[in-house]
């Protein structure tokens, strides 16, 4: 640094040279933290590796079924059939049933609509209606303020709707991320509707397979980024808990001052006695 007409001493040099190593390696720290957590959450609450599989593997099956014997009840019944079992494998092992229950809901709703229709190209058209209505609930709430993925997200990260009115970097991050699944999503209905009326169910399956993953990645990893670089999360349990145990402390300290004070009182005041000089 020039020295403005001061001469700078070597302490002072080397001062400075040890603290700005210090303070930028306990910044990347601390930023590496919140890379971590965010990470975390991200994979907590969309399911990670486990819940990709889960989600790709029934429709897998189904397509592969119908593209060698064209049979829409063994296709449908498969599909149904390993939903099930993923989901029986995660309530055997305790873990979180969420996403597996999402996912044989998910094939059951398809199973009766082709069932009823008698045309296996239905058995994808509920979960394409519920992902362009997924689409639209991204970009309307983040028109409105309220960003669906800090709804979603907000009790992973322990913060639940502070980030709203307490955390306005925080919040805008949220509305960037939702506005990258609203359109990641619509962009995807926008390639497999057309295919639905014009392509047959192999195409339409093999497609929508294909779309399964990237278009999740890329906005689970879009996400990351934004809340990376986002403030870190109010988190409002903690506040809570810490306001119950300073009134639980105040309670205690204050009963045995209520009391002395009461005990002062019934004396009255202090006689005067010899005031002294020092």
């Amino acid at each position: 640094m020039p020295s403005y007409d001061r001469p700078t001493t070597d302490t002072a040099q080397q001062t400075d040279t040890s603290a700005d190593p210090a303070l930028t390696g306990a910044g990347a720290g601390k930023d590496a933290d919140g890379r971590d957590v965010t990470e975390a959450a991200l994979f907590e609450a969309f399911g990670g590796v486990r819940g990709m599989v889960e989600t790709v593997l029934p429709g897998l099956l189904f397509v592969t079924i119908f593209t060698v014997n064209k049979d829409l009840h063994v296709s449908a019944i498969a599909a149904l059939a390993v939903s099930l079992v993923l989901a029986a494998v995660r309530l055997v092992r305790k873990d979180t049933v969420k996403h597996a229950f999402g996912g044989v809901f998910g094939v059951a709703f398809g199973v009766v609509f082709a069932m009823m229709t008698g045309n296996a190209k239905d058995f994808y058209l509920p979960g394409m209606i519920y992902t362009l209505g997924l689409s639209v609930a991204y970009i309307v709430t983040s028109l409105a303020g309220v960003p669906l993925i800090g709804l979603i997200l907000g009790p992973v990260f322990k913060e639940n709707l502070s980030w709203r009115t307490r955390n306005p970097g925080r919040k805008k991050a949220y509305t960037k991320a939702s506005w990258a699944w609203g359109l990641i999503l619509f962009a995807k209905c926008a390639i497999l509707f057309p295919l639905y009326w014009w392509a047959d169910t192999a195409q339409l399956g093999w497609v929508l397979i294909v779309l399964k993953i990237p278009p999740f990645l890329l906005a689970v990893y879009l996400t990351w980024v934004f809340l990376a670089k986002a403030p870190p999360p109010i988190d409002v349990f903690a506040e809570m808990e810490a306001a119950e145990k300073a009134a639980e402390e105040r309670t205690a300290g204050d009963g045995p001052a209520a009391g002395a004070a009461a005990e002062a009182v019934a004396e009255g005041p202090p006689s005067p006695g010899p005031r002294h000089r020092r």
